[in-house]
């Protein structure tokens, strides 16, 4: 028999013509996630392939037809919003900042971030929910402030799932995977130009993680990634789904987060002044910065407290199920060695993340909070409640009186605010985006007539009822909702 003809994938792509060359640069910084003047161009070339793109600059660029791109580099009109966009942009990068406030100095200070989960945008599926939203917004709000910050996660190949609901009602969830080519992301090179590599051991495993880099305006977001030829099929999983499988598997994402993530800004030359924790999933990075101080010769308690004078813990979830635990086997069988490289004994460690009356249940909050200087929760009611949650680690003092306590989660202003209140401030405050932080500049908005407030609400209101039509028809044709049937309900619009 003759032997199956092997099929070759072709993609054509179209190419930017010289006047729009910079469209590939925008794509590639999430900027566009909270500036609507760049996410604007894309609209205005083909907002139905924008749509059709699941709004990805990456994709769209792919798929957007030459023509397009040939007559917008003619038109007057395009150009001028394009030029007018990238004046923007390249002031943007250039500012060490909208605020002044910060009295970091980028030269000798720098941040770590390590979360699980990072919502920046739509385009960029490594998140499931508020977690990442705070996240995401974290990072924008340090890239406008510059505040000098690099934050640290997990590649996720497919992400958390996506849900679809059916003609019956029954949800659906989906598990699409996604391809760097589709994502605003760059590979790491090191200082001979080759992709950068990191290991960690796991369960007696040497285990190679690539590293990603994703540009959120000024600050830089680096993402771990199993994914490569050397390691074996089971271990390139690991990072494949966000809040996927079982104990086993989250210990292991937690080990390569924590671990690998100190040792890749390590091997990227860099030495953070700062190293938050944001939530108990990072808690690791903790151990290695511990192992590191040993290596240089210092006892364990003496690398504890140095670790700790560095290192900020944010809880977020007042749920006691909220919190990772892992049992003592786990701990000994998945880090292994590891535990002998600390400068104490296996016992020593494992108290580290205890819990009062449990059995052999290893917590990683409460590593988080025995090794962090500072711990916060994420409102002022949050930060109590997690206070009374935690009081049996400080038994001698009052909850009102022990270490932790709150910064109100914000939101990142520019990605959240709908445009037509943009448009109010601007024509009210002009200079309302440099002074976010300023309670007495905002007191002004008291000033704004209240038939301007009723608009606004009525415009938005036409928005919100356009999108959920759009979303609506869109589940009804997936559904196979007879055309006849759906054009009588879409008239309720």
């Amino acid at each position: 028999m003759p032997e199956s003809p092997t099929t070759f994938p072709l993609e054509v792509r179209p190419t930017l013509p010289d006047r729009l060359s910079r469209l590939e640069e925008l794509a590639g910084n999430l900027y566009y996630s909270w500036d609507r003047r760049v996410s604007g161009l894309f609209k205005r070339l083909d907002l139905g392939l924008w749509r059709a793109s699941s709004n990805n600059p990456d994709v769209f660029l792919r798929r957007v037809k030459q023509s397009t791109l040939d007559a917008a580099s003619e038109d007057p009109d395009f150009l001028e919003e394009y030029e007018s966009a990238l004046a923007v942009y390249d002031a943007y990068l250039r500012r060490q900042g909208y605020q002044s406030e910060t009295s970091l100095d980028p030269e000798t200070d720098l941040v770590a971030y390590f979360c699980f989960e990072y919502a920046l945008h739509e385009s960029l599926p490594i998140y499931s929910g508020g977690l990442g939203v705070l996240a995401g917004d974290h990072c924008k709000a340090a890239s406008d402030m510059g505040i000098p910050l690099i934050a640290v996660g997990l590649f996720y190949r497919e992400g958390y799932f996506i849900q679809q609901i059916d003609a019956q009602g029954q949800q659906h969830a989906l598990h699409i995977p996604v391809n760097e080519e589709d994502l605003p992301v760059e590979r790491v090179l090191d200082s001979q130009g080759q992709p950068l590599r990191v290991s960690v051991e796991i369960a007696g495993r040497h285990i190679a993680l690539q590293v990603w880099v994703v540009k959120v305006g000024n600050i830089r977001l680096l993402l771990l990634d199993t994914d490569l030829d050397e390691n074996m099929q089971e271990v390139r999983a690991l990072t494949y789904q966000l809040y996927g499988g079982g104990s086993d598997l989250r210990i292991q994402q937690e080990i390569i987060l924590g671990i690998g993530g100190v040792r890749t800004l390590r091997a990227m030359g860099l030495s953070p002044t700062v190293w938050h924790a944001n939530e108990g999933h990072a808690a690791f990075m903790v151990l290695e910065r511990i192992r590191e101080q040993v290596n240089l010769g210092r006892d364990f308690d003496t690398a504890r407290e140095m670790v700790a004078s560095g290192s900020v813990f944010t809880t977020h979830t007042p749920v006691p199920a909220g919190h990772d635990r892992f049992s003592f086997e786990q701990m000994t069988s998945f880090l292994g060695n590891y535990l002998d490289k600390l400068g104490t004994s296996i016992d020593a460690i494992l108290a580290l993340g205890a819990e009062p009356g449990m059995h052999e249940s290893f917590n990683m909050t409460l590593l988080a909070l025995r090794v962090s200087g500072f711990a916060n929760g994420v409102s002022r009611i949050h930060g109590g409640v997690a206070a009374r949650m935690e009081q049996r680690l400080w038994p001698q003092i009052s909850a009102e009186e022990n270490p932790i306590t709150s910064v109100t989660n914000g939101v990142h202003l520019s990605t959240f605010l709908g445009r037509a209140w943009e448009q109010v401030f601007h024509d009210r405050f002009r200079d309302w985006r440099r002074r976010t932080t300023d309670i007495g500049y905002w007191r002004q908005i008291d000033d704004i007539p209240y038939h301007w407030f009723v608009a606004v609400r009525q415009q938005l209101k036409r928005e919100l009822m356009d999108e959920l039509k759009i979303r609506l028809e869109a589940q009804h044709r997936r559904n196979g909702t007879p055309k006849s049937d759906l054009d009588r309900w879409m008239q309720l619009f």
